[in-house]
């Protein structure tokens, strides 16, 4: 008998995009089975005009489909993983996660001028308050501009004069076939990326995951360990800006982590144990001010 599996997404083209990609993949698993793509508008797809940390930040593009998982209305939920708040609702778990594609952030400008490059009072248009306070250490001459919707949408913006340029994550890119966009992108150790950027997000409701788990890469997984404890451990959210980058070679993880507090950018690197991931990730934080002391 075959199984038609309902996968919920968000309804744009790059959260389809990447539902496809989780389905594709379950079906090299599981080639008997049909694959639903079920799309859900989300709080932070409704409301455009405002920032995301002024109506209610980690979770807006995630929580009606976390409802839908938790009704039984679609069995398994595909989310850029960079949108999940570190505490999932009850019931609910993060099956697996998919090998990470490129952390980095990608430059794009309607003139073609690199980011250094850009004249003095330049306008670079983002949603995120992590890009915001990394390009403005970069560039204090540069005015960053609130720009959010969809990645098309903010390319069509650019090229419509709104903004000189934008700052998007790579990985959104490369699945929406439009790396030739790029400029350039910014080293890992210049704009550090938010916390599981590039890695999607298989959630499923806690007795249902083990049949998702084939799909986990693991040392990605030990890497995104790694993130989201440092994030829980200073608090991340919406409002304050942090980032994180975990790198597993062999049994050796090395993250590197970013906080803007005070009025201060803070940056620090530590490595350990892929067993001990998740104390990585608290080690990183008292390092940075936060946690245990």
């Amino acid at each position: 008998m075959k199984r038609c599996v309902r996968i919920g997404t968000r309804g744009s083209e790059l959260a389809l995009a990447q539902a496809r990609l989780v389905g594709e993949k379950l079906r090299a698993y599981y080639p008997g089975w049909e694959y639903q793509l079920v799309p859900i508008r989300t709080r932070g797809d409704e409301l455009l005009s405002a920032r995301i940390e002024e109506i209610g930040g980690k979770g807006v593009f995630v929580r009606e489909i976390e409802e839908a998982l938790l009704r039984g209305e679609v069995d398994i939920a595909v989310h850029s993983l960079k949108d999940l708040p570190t505490e999932l609702p009850p019931g609910l778990t993060i099956a697996a996660v998919t090998e990470r594609e490129d952390p980095r952030d990608a430059f794009l400008s309607r003139s073609g001028k690199k980011f250094l490059a850009l004249p003095s009072g330049a306008r670079i248009g983002t949603s995120s308050l992590r890009r915001e306070v990394q390009i403005k250490n970069l560039r204090p001459d540069i005015e960053v501009v609130p720009l959010r919707g969809n990645v098309p949408t903010r390319i069509r913006r650019m090229r419509e004069g709104v903004v000189d340029g934008i700052v998007v994550a790579v990985a959104g890119l490369k699945r929406l076939q439009l790396t030739g966009e790029i400029v350039e992108c910014f080293p890992l150790e210049v704009m550090l990326p938010a916390v599981g950027q590039g890695v999607l997000a298989i959630e499923t409701r806690q007795d249902e995951a083990q049949w998702v788990r084939c799909l986990n890469h693991e040392a990605t997984e030990r890497a995104i360990l790694a993130e989201r404890a440092f994030l829980r451990a200073v608090s991340g959210s919406c409002r304050m800006p942090v980032a994180a980058w975990g790198e597993v070679e062999g049994e050796v993880i090395t993250l590197w982590g970013m906080v803007f507090t005070g009025g201060e950018l803070r940056k620090a690197m530590v490595t350990g144990q892929v067993v001990q991931a998740e104390m990585v990730g608290m080690e990183l934080a008292e390092r940075l001010g936060y946690g245990a002391r």
